[in-house]
Order: structure tokens, then C-alpha cells, then sequence
């Protein structure tokens, strides 16, 4: 039976144009470092000529995380989270929960470039989202919740955990948000965006507490 992590193969190509879009966003954070490694920014042209119809399923999965490779040639953790944006995004070709993962990377290089502003991740994940077309944000809502299903990459691992796992539970609360805010009056999305501000408040605590989990871990 299908993982309710792979989508159809149209949602596929959907979502895969919108991860291409967050990982090339924060592609200068690698090429910075590697200006001569072009596996990214290739991985990255092939998940649009993938979304554009141009490359078939089973080719993309044959080559999939190529663009991933190239964090093993880095050092900088902005730059590292760079190329596994990249390398998820190509992924999409073969499991639609891999756009998802994409975008927590992307957001989380953002994270790391700017360590003295932890609203960055919170304003990179809200581009996200204002990127996505409606029948990619109608097609990502259809993934599971993550850390619930264990057949792809959004169950109990690093997607589910740490600041990564923080990242992808706030995409998938703002997938679910603006769903739930349709039809409301004006009133209503005034004391929307009140809880909204709170929320956001709550998600940077969310976001510092889990980078200092995991950084203790690392030094320990």
C-alpha cells in the first residue's frame, strides 16, 4: 500500500516546484562557501524541470539527494542545511513529503546564518508559505501529521525532532491555520491575528529552546 507520505504523482510535481523555490532561496549560503560545487543548484534545476513535466519519476529517484551530497563538502552549518534543502527537494520526485523537508531545511539555514535573530526562521517559514499556490498547499495538507506515520521521511527521526522538527510542525500548523481562517469575518481574522502573534511568540521560544537541546547534545 502507498505511504501517505508520497502524494500523487501531479501533487508530486506540484510541491515540487514550491521546495525548489525554498531551497534556492538559501542557495548563496552554500555556493558562499563552495562556489565551484554545482550539485545543488543543478539538484535544484532538475526538481523545476521535474514540476515543469520535463523529467519522469523514475529517473529523479535514481538520482535523488545528489544535491544532499554536497553538504559532506562543506563545513558551515548554514551552508550544510543549504545543500540538504536542495538535496530533499529533489527528493520530491519520489515521496511528496520531501518538499516538506526541503523547507525546514531552507528555514533552518536561515535559522543558522542569522544567530542573533531568532525571528528569522519564523519570517523565512511565513515567505514559505506565502509561496505556495493553492493546489500545492491543498496538496501538502493531505500529508500526516509528523511523527505519526512512519513510512517516509516526516516520521520519528530528524524531521520530527529538534529544531528541524520544530520547523516542519510549524509549516503544518500554518497549512491548518489557513485553511481554518477561510470564510471568517474581518472581526474574526482581526482576533486571528492577535492569537497568530501569540502563537509566533510561543513558536520562537519553541525554536531557541530546540537549538540549545540540540547544541548541548553536540558539545556533550
Amino acid at each position: 500500500m502507498r505511504s501517505p507520505q508520497t502524494l500523487t504523482e501531479a501533487e508530486r510535481r506540484l510541491v515540487a516546484a514550491w521546495a525548489a523555490d525554498c531551497a534556492e532561496r538559501v542557495l548563496p549560503l552554500f555556493e558562499a562557501e563552495a562556489p565551484h560545487d554545482g550539485r545543488p543548484r543543478e539538484a535544484i534545476a532538475r526538481t523545476r524541470a521535474f514540476a515543469r513535466g520535463e523529467l519522469g519519476v523514475a529517473e529523479e529517484i535514481r538520482r535523488r539527494f545528489v544535491g544532499g551530497g554536497a553538504a559532506r563538502a562543506v563545513k558551515g552549518r548554514a551552508a550544510v542545511a543549504a545543500a540538504r534543502a536542495a538535496g530533499q527537494a529533489s527528493a520530491v520526485a519520489h515521496m511528496g513529503a520531501h518538499a516538506l523537508c526541503a523547507a525546514a531545511c531552507a528555514a533552518r539555514a536561515v535559522e543558522l546564518a542569522n544567530p542573533e535573530r531568532p525571528e528569522a526562521v519564523i519570517k523565512e517559514v511565513e515567505w514559505q508559505l506565502r509561496r505556495l499556490t493553492a493546489p500545492a498547499r491543498e496538496a501538502l495538507r493531505k500529508l500526516p501529521p509528523v511523527g505519526e506515520n512512519r513510512s517516509g521521511p516526516l516520521g520519528p527521526g530528524l524531521f520530527s525532532s529538534g529544531p528541524l522538527g520544530v520547523i516542519v510542525r510549524m509549516l503544518q500548523a500554518g497549512l491548518r491555520k489557513s485553511a481554518s481562517t477561510r470564510g471568517r469575518s474581518s472581526a474574526g481574522n482581526r482576533r486571528g491575528k492577535n492569537r497568530r502573534s501569540e502563537r509566533s511568540e510561543r513558536t520562537q521560544a519553541q525554536v531557541r529552546s530546540a537549538s540549545r537541546s540540540v547544541n548541548g547534545a553536540k558539545s556533550a
